[in-house]
């Protein structure tokens, strides 16, 4: 779900800039009042700015409330851990033959109390 929201978010981003591009700033239309051709587009004189600023605005509030539902989708994953909370399985010590029996894997610790240091055993 969220990637697909983030692939939806860059084409609206994409086409957000790409309408932005295409329109034309206030001093244009000056121009079109002295006959440079400028009015005769495909909206009609005045279709093509309003066309273009609507699509703009709503192109705009479809990127913020995607914005937002990323933000939310973002925080809502928790099965994520840290590495710092991860733990790594023990490993189990060989089986030794004979009347001793079997010590505790090396490398790990015992604990000595709750909440103390743990205790390094001697080798």
């Amino acid at each position: 779900m969220h990637s697909i929201l983030l692939i939806v978010h860059i084409l609206v981003a994409a086409a957000l800039i790409g309408l932005i591009l295409i329109q034309q700033g206030k001093g244009a239309d000056m121009g079109a009042a002295f006959g440079s051709g400028a009015s005769g587009t495909v909206f009609g004189s005045r279709g093509s700015a309003s066309f273009l600023t609507r699509t703009t605005a709503v192109l705009a509030i479809l990127f913020f409330v995607l914005t937002g539902l990323l933000a939310f989708t973002s925080t809502q994953k928790q099965d994520l851990k840290s590495v710092t909370e991860l733990v790594a399985p023990a490993k189990k010590a060989p089986a030794t033959s004979g009347d001793k029996p079997a010590s505790a894997p090396v490398g790990t610790t015992t604990p000595s109390k709750p909440g103390g240091v743990p205790v390094v055993p001697d080798k």
